[in-house]
């Protein structure tokens, strides 16, 4: 499909969902209604990020530029920015819901993983003011980087869709993260190195149905079946695309904003972004990580 295909098939997602849930959120006490409907400021949001621009000002320009005959009440930008910013919750929301209906969260095999999320480059970590109570010095060993900031943390389902991603400290070793990403789940885990524990994996299979298969380190035994290990390292590549794509498409590593809330608001938006993008894959029929060849050029 081409761009405008792609926005009215995104508008159509969100209205769907948008009407669903949105009488569980008081979104508005008084004054009068803005000019743009929550839905149009979604959509626009979601487009925006898969068309890779990474700020409010971007999007808004090029809506304003582009598509003014799609959004003809796109006309302040302060307006359009704070709009967008309160409706995290019901984005949050919508994801939560494409997940659920799409059968995602209950597929009983899922993958696990972490991303480190920068908050400004490492040499200016300790004049950092705006997430000075929050943020912290992590070590991410996958991409040998010292960073300041976040952990994301991830959960998937075998097609790619995210079914959960808390946002963690940065400085914790990635198994003290394990509890809170299986939250709510349970069925076979697949995860890397950094999750390995033998006693947390067997109070979790004993505990809570859970199975949580890593790779095999030279010195240790396992009493795995092979074909299991392997069946586990090649569902493991489905959560590095999703981490691609969530860093080289979404910017999940660029978000430069002054206080946490704002910055959970755009990492929701990107989240979401990515889902609805898988969700249209698999509504057309089509492989669920291709995102590159969902629109055409």
């Amino acid at each position: 499909m081409d761009r405008d295909d792609f926005i009215i098939a995104v508008y159509l997602v969100v209205c769907e969902h948008y009407q669903a849930i949105r009488k569980k959120y008081s979104l508005r006490r008084g004054g009068f209604a803005p000019a743009l409907t929550d839905e149009e400021v979604i959509t626009m949001e979601i487009c925006g990020e898969y068309f890779k621009m990474n700020c409010d000002k971007d999007i808004f320009a090029y809506f304003h530029t582009h598509y003014l005959h799609f959004f003809p009440k796109l006309t302040d930008r302060s307006l359009f920015v704070r709009q967008a910013a309160n409706l995290w919750q019901v984005k949050a929301a919508i994801q939560k819901r494409l997940v659920s209906i799409s059968g995602q969260v209950n597929d009983p095999v899922q993958v696990i993983d972490t991303l480190p999320l920068p908050v400004c480059v490492i040499t200016r970590a300790r004049q950092d003011r705006c997430f000075a109570q929050e943020a912290d010095f992590g070590y991410c060993p996958a991409k040998d980087l010292h960073y300041y900031g976040f952990k994301l943390d991830l959960r998937i389902s075998r097609l790619g869709m995210i079914t959960h991603y808390p946002l963690l400290a940065a400085r914790p070793h990635d198994i003290n993260s394990l509890d809170t990403l299986l939250e709510g789940f349970e069925g076979l885990v697949s995860a890397d190195k950094g999750f390995i524990d033998a006693y947390r994996h067997a109070f979790l299979s004993e505990r809570h149905g859970i199975i949580v298969v890593t790779p095999v380190r030279k010195n240790m035994q396992t009493d795995l079946p092979k074909p299991l290990l392997k069946f586990c390292k090649y569902v493991r590549k489905f959560v590095e695309t999703v981490g691609s794509h969530l860093t080289e498409r979404f910017e999940v590593d660029q978000i430069r904003v002054h206080d946490l809330w704002h910055f959970q608001h755009r990492l929701i938006r990107k989240i979401l972004a990515h889902t609805v993008c898988v969700f249209l894959n698999l509504l057309f029929g089509r492989p669920p990580l291709d995102l590159d060849g969902l629109v055409s050029a």
